[in-house]
């Protein structure tokens, strides 16, 4: 059996798809897959061992040039590529608009999506052959999976499995001894205070750890250099791409992170995690899997501390400390 998955953005949501995969190798024996995505995740399909090809395409580099995109001959090879293969069915997992066109107007196979009551945006709706009712209020992973399962036709069982830890610990050691700090994301009030990091850089370091910092931008590296200034046993992460990162990531002992697609990658490695939410909601898009610790600032009692972003003040360094060292599994020996 063939199928087509549309998924094409964001990090997490193209993360949070790949246990349904898992789901249907486990239920129907020889499926394989075939997957749309945006170019800048375009690895991300390829580390699970039932895709065999990913489709990358650029809707949103496209949008900006249209005329370039349809005279250098991107477009036409991009459709080219989407029809060369007769699927079994086509699963947009994205639920809107531009999704649900990509599946129907190029693609060859019976195409699937969520009803007008499950869908992000009602028009996709109207575009699928086959539609299914999935309940809005839970997990994003969950959702997807029961999507997958009812096209499929299948039983969902326990807990959804990312099933990409694998790829990466061909050059991983036993006895990791660093943590992994994702300091960085899009909003500005989404960024716990570079205060709060530098009170639990040192308390990590005085137990011991290695602490490394990634980052993606000039802003983000500058970030992290402040960070590390005058600390010891802080790493300033070189410039790294998404898989070099990943790799980084598999092979910490824990990860304490902001709301950032990053965070769920470290998700989807089962790398235990304190993920750190200010103004966002974890609710349906929170950490999903083992050792996925949301911790909300809103929930936590007034620290009388002034801070910046303020949003995060009552979620201070100390109670982290104690949530990393007591619900990851580590102590401060």
């Amino acid at each position: 059996m063939k199928v087509l998955i549309v998924k094409t953005s964001s990090m997490g949501d193209v993360i949070h798809t790949l246990p349904a995969l898992t789901d249907a190798v486990k239920a129907i024996p020889g499926i394989r897959f075939d997957w749309v995505v945006e170019e800048a995740f375009a690895e991300i399909p390829s580390w699970h061992a039932a895709v065999d090809r990913v489709i990358p395409v650029a809707i949103r580099r496209w949008r900006k040039n249209l005329w370039q995109t349809f005279t250098s001959g991107e477009w036409q090879r991009y459709r080219q590529s989407l029809s060369a293969t007769n699927y079994d069915l086509v699963i947009d997992a994205q639920g809107l608009l531009k999704s649900a066109m990509l599946v129907t107007r190029y693609s060859r196979g019976v195409s699937c999506g969520y009803d007008k009551a499950s869908v992000r945006e009602l028009l996709a709706a109207h575009f699928y052959q086959r539609r299914y009712h999935v309940d809005k209020q839970q997990h994003a992973v969950e959702r997807t999976r029961q999507l997958f399962a009812q096209a499929l036709g299948y039983e969902l069982e326990g807990r959804g499995d990312f099933a990409i830890r694998q790829h990466f610990m061909a050059d991983q050691h036993d006895g990791t001894n660093y943590l992994v700090f994702l300091h960085s994301t899009t909003r500005f009030d989404k960024h716990w205070p570079e205060a709060y990091w530098l009170e639990l850089i040192a308390k990590a370091t005085a137990a011991g750890w290695i602490i490394k910092l990634p980052w993606g931008n000039a802003n983000e590296k500058a970030r992290a250099e402040r960070l590390a200034q005058g600390q010891s046993g802080v790493e300033v992460l070189a410039k790294l791409n998404l898989a070099q990162v990943t790799q980084v990531l598999a092979g910490a002992a824990a990860c304490v992170s902001v709301d950032t697609g990053l965070s769920h990658m470290a998700a989807a490695l089962d790398r235990p995690n304190v993920i750190l939410f200010g103004p966002t909601d974890p609710g349906l898009v929170g950490g999903y899997g083992k050792d996925q610790i949301c911790l909300e600032a809103s929930q936590q009692q007034s620290s009388g501390r002034m801070v910046e972003p303020a949003v995060f003040a009552d979620l201070t360094p100390d109670i982290v400390w104690q949530t990393l060292t007591s619900q990851c599994f580590y102590s401060e020996d």
